[in-house]
């Protein structure tokens, strides 16, 4: 059976057949989340590490006003949360954006499983510096990217990510979120995103349907976002696999 999570840690180390088993035998009986559920909550105390297999999640914070700031996304594969253990209380919510199948590794068998494999602990290391560096170019869209730019950006992260644990082959893409959650992701309301999709579209460079991004010009998409992915850091992956997204999108068309 297919497990995206140990497909993508293989992708950051060498991992030892006994190590895959450990990792398999600790996710191998996920629970099935319905969509929109909260794994857990701002101010609760951290609990068992979470590892999405299936479906997509998110991180997000509250604003005193009511606000929602969407901080990241979670797809098949990606594991939450791994350090924040060490502290007293969450500083934001992960939620689920669709059902979701989600294994829970408490922290005393992530610790073993660390202490016999260390190759596993190098791989998860790598795995959050990826999310670290991501986060660091939602701050910089955020701050000085125009609107145009940071959609255009985030559509291109969203698909060199889904590209890389192979939930594409092509320039179509399913993505399960409303224009209210894209808008408050990129810190637009939905009125102004709708503005701007739909100038990406009359550009030519993408569309984004009901669940769904159609990628239509992939170099103009990638010019308008001055998309580089160094920061999704896929020089880890076997040599030969590692291209820049302009070498990607050109090749699939």
């Amino acid at each position: 059976m297919d497990n995206r999570f140990i497909d993508k840690l293989r992708n950051f180390s060498e991992l030892s057949a006994e190590a895959i088993l450990a990792l398999r035998q600790a996710t191998d009986h996920p629970r099935s989340i319905q969509a929109r559920r909260d794994l857990i909550r701002e101010g609760d105390r951290p609990g068992p590490v979470f590892v999405i297999l299936d479906g997509w999640a998110c991180r997000y914070k509250i604003l005193p006003d009511g606000g929602r700031q969407i901080l990241a996304y979670l797809m098949p594969g990606d594991c939450c949360d791994l350090h924040v253990g060490l502290l007293a209380e969450m500083d934001h919510s992960i939620q689920t954006i669709t059902s979701a199948a989600v294994a829970t590794v408490g922290r005393d068998q992530m610790e073993e499983i660390f202490s016999c494999h260390p190759e596993v602990g190098r791989a998860m290391y790598i795995a959050q510096l990826v999310d670290e560096g991501t986060m660091r170019a939602w701050i910089t869209s955020m701050g000085r990217r125009s609107s145009i730019e940071r959609v255009a950006h985030l559509m291109c992260e969203l698909y060199i990510r889904c590209r890389n644990i192979g939930l594409t082959t092509d320039m179509v893409v399913s993505l399960p979120f409303s224009q209210i959650l894209l808008a408050d992701s990129l810190g637009m309301t939905p009125v102004h995103l709708n503005r701007v999709l739909k100038e990406l579209r009359s550009r030519g460079a993408m569309e984004l349907q009901r669940g769904k991004l159609i990628i239509v010009d992939p170099k103009r998409l990638v010019q308008i976002a001055g998309f580089d992915e160094n920061y999704l850091h896929r020089r880890f992956r076997p040599a030969g696999e590692s291209r820049q997204i302009n070498d990607h999108l050109d090749n699939a068309r």
